[in-house]
């Protein structure tokens, strides 16, 4: 699971209302396969748009920061986007899970709230065998985050593995929790760089997209941007949250 954040954790003088974590899931067996087609599509928009492959898509910076990537005219940074997610809904193999975290309903740990919620359901999804393309007697899952506090999430996965409480349903049992530990995803977090990772880059991606149907800035507002996150409905994990529409889970 390649992960990426929208938005920051922070609870004062925060420029953001919500916090985004996106995660993309990756069977190994169609890893080789989605990376290649990965790198073909990136060669394409590097032949249509200009973009380097070496040069990062980094969607907070993208549309109204460029830098460099100013020589690209804004309304083809904004179709690199909806591209990237047009491509990511194109993949048979490929699902995605979201975490939307209101901040304003939480008083503090957005952080924890928001991995341990997205751990937890990556490990339900691989044991419901709910994730899309092949599978193996008995799946595991790894989890690749974009630089963010390793030292803390390695300690929430840890613990995850043994002691984990989840809500009991409030419609079965009224109240309590029970002790739903972490049985599928193995090792500890391996970081990687996004500006070195295509996979991270869609994630960037999609955790943008995402935020963008809760607090759009004007730009994207103006342009339909509150409405990309929609582009991936095949690809979405609909089960992570069969309640929203589009999958998301919020908190």
């Amino acid at each position: 699971m390649y992960t990426d954040e929208s938005g920051d954790t922070g609870m004062e003088k925060s420029p953001t209302q919500y916090f985004i974590l996106t995660g993309i899931v990756i069977h190994e067996l169609r890893w080789r396969q989605t990376l290649d087609n990965l790198v073909k599509f990136r060669q394409h928009l590097r032949d249509a748009k200009g973009l380097k492959l070496r040069e990062e898509i980094h969607c907070v910076n993208f549309i109204n920061k460029p830098g460099e990537l100013i020589r690209i005219k804004r309304n083809d940074r904004l179709d690199i986007m909806k591209q990237c997610l047009d491509w990511l809904n194109s993949q048979q193999d490929l699902g995605i899970i979201t975490i939307a975290i209101n901040k304003a309903t939480r008083q503090n740990d957005v952080f924890e709230i928001a991995w341990k919620t997205l751990i937890t359901r990556f490990d339900n999804t691989i044991r419901s065998r709910n994730f899309p393309g092949p599978s193996n007697a008995e799946d595991k899952g790894l989890v690749l985050p974009d630089n963010t506090n390793g030292k803390m999430l390695t300690a929430i996965l840890r613990k995850m593995r043994h002691y984990n409480p989840i809500p009991n349903r409030k419609d079965l049992y009224f109240t309590g929790y029970r002790n739903e530990t972490i049985k599928s995803v193995i090792e500890d977090p391996f970081m990687k760089d996004s500006a070195t990772s295509f996979l991270h880059q869609m994630a960037d991606v999609v955790a943008y997209s995402a935020r963008q149907l809760y607090e759009p800035n004007a730009y994207m507002k103006k342009k339909g941007g509150a409405n990309f996150y929609s582009r991936l409905n095949q690809v979405i994990i609909h089960q992570a949250s069969p309640r929203h529409s589009l999958g998301i889970v919020e908190l």
